[in-house]
């Protein structure tokens, strides 16, 4: 595996690519970005991540500089250059290099598109004894959390809270409702029951998220989508986070309080077992 990266028409190893510091990006975190998870040398579910990244560029009224067809053999091209069979690709789009800083929307500029793959995490195993901690936090960031932007800074305040606090994520709460993690969507189990917030804009609409409810119902088990109170978030007897590079983990512990019985949760061991079955398919072409 070799850091090589793409970089606005071009494949270079990562240490040569320049982007020049008036990009919008570096300058007003004016672009979008998408992480597509690859196992076996196939992205996953890449149409819901091209989907979503049609959806933030239309949000922030840049648009696309390619089709769905040109991304899917870019990503493909990085992965063959890099010789990637299991990773996280990450791309960005940012509105480009105007010839003076202004907030207007610059007139004629080319975005920058850029593009890398990093290792995934190894996978919690579904007969873990260990979880993940998290702390209740206010959701003070604003209110488009549904586009998926670079201007991230509220979230890594947000997560550098939970860190100094000891936990590993926050859950945030926004007028008495959970919304989601910093870096991360989230589920909650109550008395057999799952639940995951109602998508809208406070949120953004995970594609794992979506994967997770869908394989649920897959498999039987009801998945509600609605509004998590703070006392449901507090009584929980399962607590997940999903993302395309988490995939789906159990939190044990919130606030410094064991979450059920301090273990992983039976529901939890459940699914992260059909997710892994799912993904051992996908991966050998199935």
């Amino acid at each position: 595996m070799r850091d090589i990266c793409y970089l606005n028409g071009e494949f270079l190893p990562l240490e040569r690519a320049c982007i020049s510091p008036m990009d919008r990006g570096f300058l007003f975190g004016d672009g979008a970005y998408e992480v597509v998870p690859v196992y076996g040398g196939r992205p996953f579910r890449l149409p819901a991540h091209l989907r979503r990244l049609d959806q933030t560029l239309a949000g922030i009224r840049l648009p696309n500089p390619h089709t769905h067809e040109h991304w899917t053999r870019l990503i493909h091209e990085l992965l063959a250059a890099g010789q990637w069979r299991d990773a996280g690709v990450y791309l960005q789009i940012t509105r480009g290099v105007p010839e003076q800083r202004d907030h207007a929307f610059p007139e004629g500029t080319r975005p920058t598109v850029f593009m890398t793959a990093s290792p995934l995490p190894a996978p919690m195993p579904p007969d873990s004894e260990q979880g993940k901690s998290a702390v209740r936090l206010q959701d003070n960031r604003w209110g488009r959390c549904d586009l998926k932007t670079v201007a991230l800074l509220p979230n890594v305040l947000l997560r550098q809270q939970a860190v100094e606090a000891g936990a590993d994520e926050a859950l945030l709460l926004r007028d008495g409702q959970l919304t989601e993690g910093a870096a991360s969507n989230a589920f909650v189990v109550c008395e057999n029951r799952v639940k995951t917030p109602l998508q809208g804009p406070g949120l953004l609409p995970g594609v794992t998220r979506d994967f997770v409810v869908e394989l649920l119902r897959d498999h039987g088990v009801a998945c509600e989508c609605t509004t998590i109170s703070a006392e449901e978030l507090a009584r929980a007897d399962e607590i997940w986070l999903t993302s395309s590079t988490k995939e789906l983990l159990p939190v044990t512990r919130l606030d410094g309080e064991p979450v059920g019985d301090g273990r992983p949760g039976p529901m939890w061991r459940r699914t992260r077992a059909w997710f892994d079955e799912h993904k051992a398919a996908w991966a050998a072409g199935g």
